[in-house]
C-alpha cells in the first residue's frame, strides 16, 4: 500500500529527515511517535509533496508519489487531516465538504456517506466554518478528507485540545475506518490513544525511524515509551 522508503527533506537550507522510512498495508493503523521537533509531520507533509523530498521514495501501490505535483497527491487516493485542521474558514460546512468532494470527483452518495459519520456537520451545513468549535472543526476536517474516499488517511495530532467526547468520536471513525480496509497513518502524542488503536508503532526521531514496534508490545514495556518519548 503506501511505503515511505529512506526519505531526506530539508526547510530550506536545515534538513529535517535523514532517511526515514515506514509503510502501512490496508485495514491497518500505523502511529507515528516522538518527542516534539522529531520529524513526525514533516514526514506527512513530505508524502503529501509539501515539502520535497530530495532523496528516497513514496508510493502508493507501486506508483511513486514524490515525482508528481502535489495537487495531484489527493486525486492518488491520499487523505490528509494536518495538525490546526486548515478548514476553508470563510466557507460554509457544506462548501468545505463540496472542496472535498471536487477532487476526485465524488458525489451526492459520498456526501450524504460523510455525513452520517458525522450528524452535528448535518445540522450546521450552512454555518461559518470558522465559527465552529474546535471539536466541530476537526470533525469537518475528518469529513472533507474523506470525501476523497482515499485509500491512505493520514491524521496530524486529530485530538489535539478536544473534549473527551469529541477524542471518542475521532477514535471511533479512525477505528470504523481501519474496518473499512483504509490504511491509516496516525501521528498522536496521546499514548493512551495510540494503544488502543493502533496496530503498530514506529518511533521517529532526530527525522529518522528508530524501531517499529506492534502496539501490543508497548502496553507492558513502559522502557521503550520513556526512551522515544521521556523528557
Amino acid at each position: 500500500m503506501l511505503e515511505v522508503n529512506d526519505i531526506h527533506a530539508s526547510y530550506g537550507q536545515v534538513k529535517v529527515l535523514f532517511g526515514a522510512s515506514l509503510s502501512v498495508q490496508a485495514g491497518e493503523i500505523l502511529c507515528l511517535m516522538g518527542r516534539n521537533g522529531a520529524g513526525k509531520s514533516t514526514i506527512l507533509k513530505s508524502i503529501m509533496g509539501q515539502l520535497p523530498v530530495q532523496q528516497g521514495s513514496v508510493t502508493l501501490d507501486g506508483e511513486n508519489l514524490n515525482t508528481i505535483a502535489p495537487h495531484l497527491v489527493p486525486r492518488k487516493g491520499v487523505g490528509y487531516i494536518p495538525q490546526g485542521r486548515r478548514l476553508f474558514s470563510e466557507l460554509t460546512v457544506a462548501q468545505n465538504i463540496e472542496v472535498g468532494l471536487m477532487t476526485r470527483n465524488e458525489g451526492a452518495e459520498t456526501r450524504a456517506w460523510v455525513l452520517d459519520l458525522f450528524p452535528r456537520l448535518q445540522e450546521r451545513l450552512d454555518q461559518v466554518a470558522g465559527t465552529l468549535s474546535g471539536g466541530e472543526q476537526q470533525m469537518l476536517a475528518t469529513a472533507r478528507a474523506l470525501c476523497l474516499r482515499p485509500k491512505v488517511l493520514l491524521l496530524d495530532e486529530p485530538t489535539e485540545g478536544l473534549q473527551p467526547s469529541m477524542i471518542a468520536l475521532i477514535r471511533d471513525v479512525v477505528v470504523k475506518m481501519k474496518s473499512e480496509g483504509y490504511a491509516i497513518v496516525l501521528v498522536e502524542q496521546r499514548i493512551d490513544a495510540v494503544l488502543s488503536i493502533a496496530d503498530r508503532v514506529t518511533f521517529i526521531e532526530n527525522g529518522k525511524d528508530r524501531e517499529t514496534v506492534a502496539a501490543t508490545e508497548l502496553q507492558n514495556d513502559t522502557a521503550k515509551l520513556n526512551k522515544y518519548l521521556g523528557v
